[in-house]
């Protein structure tokens, strides 16, 4: 028996592949199938089950493409819905990999169709267990991904209570030395507090997660729904197109158009300009965002724009344009790509540079927004009189920006006032607008 795990780092994702005796199992694969595809022919085995934990908010799956290429069954919760073909898989279920057992548990409360799945060995005994989002390193999934999204809605606080039971009746009364894999670690948005490991065991989680000490179900469902990080836009699409399940991955990118800078542009179509900052700064296209290429880049594509707004995709040179493609569709973002411009033509718009010396000296002299997220902010305010608009929400809400003072944005790092400003100056034109970026260290300390 073997157990492999895939890192998607840019999402923060874990699939895993289980083998024995040249029999594989994929548990709950990113969009594309190849490096499945790959391991299974290195070790001259084959893929005979898929199995997804839920329907995912957070990522694009590539399930119903590795079954159709590997004629690999697909293996989901009945109360998931989905309309691909597949095999439900809920408590009492059990399938046969080589010689060990995959077992299925429901365990709601990231979702209600969430289920775990425990690994026992040629033996038949339990050996690891596959959580999905519902137990992390540290955490366990946030509540309320599903009060509007997938055929099965509930309220945050009733799958609050379903991860109080699922975790203690279930997953906490398997033996101490089971291994936990997640399907994420930290950075995901699916839980508030991540661990940085990859995998656990269950004792070690009931000793250290906080999410598994003793407390009552309502002091659990207060703990559970306090705090929760923002929803990007495309998590509910996401949801649907699981349900579904996605085109291939290969013949979606290859679709996307790559675009000369002479190219006519659409109107309707946003600008996201990949580019650096200063570079971006420099020059850059009316009304462009400066979504930097950079480690969370799909999941700022996935925050800032609606799975329903095409938009043309900017880089630096096409080589990692088209990596930024393959990005993209992770999301399942890539349909929504009017055309990728790996040579941006010459920019009109500049943006000025703070004169932080003047800043520091004077603050109040500036209005003052801060970027980041709700749960930042409350754990430390930088500037006391700061207005506070998330990045996620920035789109909708510059109205409320006062124009009476020159605008100073920061977030925590550099990266999300980059993308603010590019956001805030085509909409404000009275009062220059300046990106605080890496000189917030100066004052954050």
């Amino acid at each position: 028996m073997k157990i492999e795990q895939f890192e998607d780092k840019g999402l923060a994702h874990f699939s895993y592949i289980v083998m024995s005796d040249a029999e594989i199992a994929v548990i709950d694969p990113a969009r594309d199938p190849k490096p499945y595809e790959e391991y299974a022919m290195l070790h001259d085995a084959r893929i005979t089950a898929v199995i997804e934990t839920h329907p995912h908010a957070d990522f694009v799956s590539g399930h119903l493409e590795l079954s159709e290429a590997r004629q690999a069954t697909i293996y989901v919760s009945k109360r998931a819905g989905a309309t691909y073909k597949h095999t439900p898989f809920d408590d009492g279920n059990t399938i046969r990999i080589g010689q060990v057992t995959l077992q299925a548990m429901n365990t709601p409360g990231h979702s209600p169709d969430s289920i775990s799945i425990l690994l026992r060995d040629e033996e038949g005994k339990e050996h690891a267990v596959f959580t999905g989002d519902t137990l992390f390193i540290g955490d366990v999934g946030r509540p309320d991904l599903r009060e509007k999204a997938g055929k099965e809605t509930a309220a945050r606080e009733e799958l609050a209570r379903q991860m109080y039971r699922s975790t203690r009746e279930k997953l906490m009364t398997l033996p101490n030395h089971v291994l936990v894999y997640p399907a994420h670690g930290a950075g995901s948005l699916c839980g508030k507090s991540l661990s940085d490991a990859k995998s656990s065991t269950i004792g070690a989680e009931k000793a250290s997660n906080p999410a598994l000490q003793p407390m009552t179900e309502d002091e659990f469902v207060a703990f559970l729904t306090a705090d929760q990080p923002f929803m990007p836009k495309y998590f509910a699409y996401d949801v649907q197109l699981n349900l579904k399940g996605a085109p291939k991955f290969l013949p979606s990118i290859k679709q996307v158009p790559i675009i000369p800078a002479d190219h006519p542009l659409d109107e309707d179509s946003l600008l996201i300009d990949t580019r650096p900052e200063e570079q971006f700064k420099q020059g850059h296209l009316l009304g462009a965002i400066n979504l930097q290429d950079g480690p969370k880049f799909e999941t700022w594509l996935g925050a800032i724009v609606g799975p329903e707004e095409p938009f043309y995709l900017i880089g630096e040179d096409e080589e990692k344009l088209r990596e930024l493609i393959c990005r993209t569709a992770s999301i399942g973002y890539e349909g929504l790509i009017s055309g990728a411009m790996p040579l941006p033509p010459a920019g009109t718009a500049q943006l000025p540079g703070l004169d932080v010396a003047a800043f520091k000296a004077s603050p109040e002299q500036y209005t003052v927004v801060d970027v980041r997220n709700r749960n930042e902010v409350k754990e430390k305010k930088v500037f006391p009189h700061a207005l506070e608009i998330p990045l996620p929400e920035l789109r909708e809400r510059v109205a409320e920006i006062p124009v009476d003072k020159p605008i100073v944005v920061h977030c925590a790092a550099g990266y999300r006032s980059a993308a603010a400003v590019s956001i805030i100056a085509p909409a404000i034109s009275q009062v220059p607008v300046y990106d605080l970026g890496e000189a917030i260290k100066e004052f954050n300390q």
